[in-house]
């Protein structure tokens, strides 16, 4: 005598898809990094503000275009719509983002709310000038508050071995350009903050 199971209705069966994604944590990672330089505030401000020149040292950014920019005033703030593309290991992707640049204090990045690539995306740079040295040097405090969640889980897992480093890579990237636009044969290195 053969024993037959029976097999439950099509409907009643579990599903499983072999190609879904698993879920992921959408929050907003953020970091922070802070270092003296032996720069003037302007100086810094104005590397910082030349979103153009982002690809010759930013970590990542493949490329960068001025679509719109507000007129520029004396110490008064303005914004420009930027694009920029970022390139890590075979992503490429392209996303605008709002730049607001408060002269010698502060510049701020988000990305708009159609970027495909992140879901947040905020970078914001600030300009602390430190009380002048015995030799009369200038130095600022600069910090850097970078906060971003990726909007494809793909995205998410690839990058999550390394993205925890971009904001230690970007303050040294930020550094060499100082020191290669600035020559600092003369200065005082930098010293990361406790």
């Amino acid at each position: 005598m053969m024993l037959f199971s029976r097999v439950p209705p099509l409907a009643n069966r579990c599903k499983r898809s072999f190609f879904s994604l698993p879920s992921f944590d959408s929050t907003p990672q953020t970091f922070r990094e802070s270092k003296v330089f032996p720069y003037k505030k302007e100086e810094l401000f104005d590397i910082v503000s030349n979103v153009t020149s982002y690809p010759q040292f930013v970590p990542f950014c493949t490329g960068s275009r001025i679509l719109n920019s507000s007129p520029r005033e004396e110490m008064r703030p303005y914004m420009m719509d930027a694009e920029l593309t970022v390139g890590f290991l075979s992503f490429n992707e392209s996303y605008i983002s709002r730049v607001t640049c408060v002269p010698y204090s502060s510049v701020k990045a988000v990305a708009s709310s159609s970027t495909p690539l992140f879901k947040t995306l905020s970078t914001v740079w600030q300009f602390e000038p430190r009380p002048e040295g015995k030799d009369g040097e200038h130095t600022t405090l600069v910090t850097l508050d970078l906060s971003f969640a990726f909007a494809s889980p793909v995205h998410a897992a690839v990058s999550s071995a390394f993205f925890g480093q971009v904001s230690k890579q970007m303050v040294q990237a930020f550094e060499n350009r100082c020191s290669s636009v600035y020559d600092s044969k003369n200065r005082h290195h930098t010293s990361f903050l406790p």
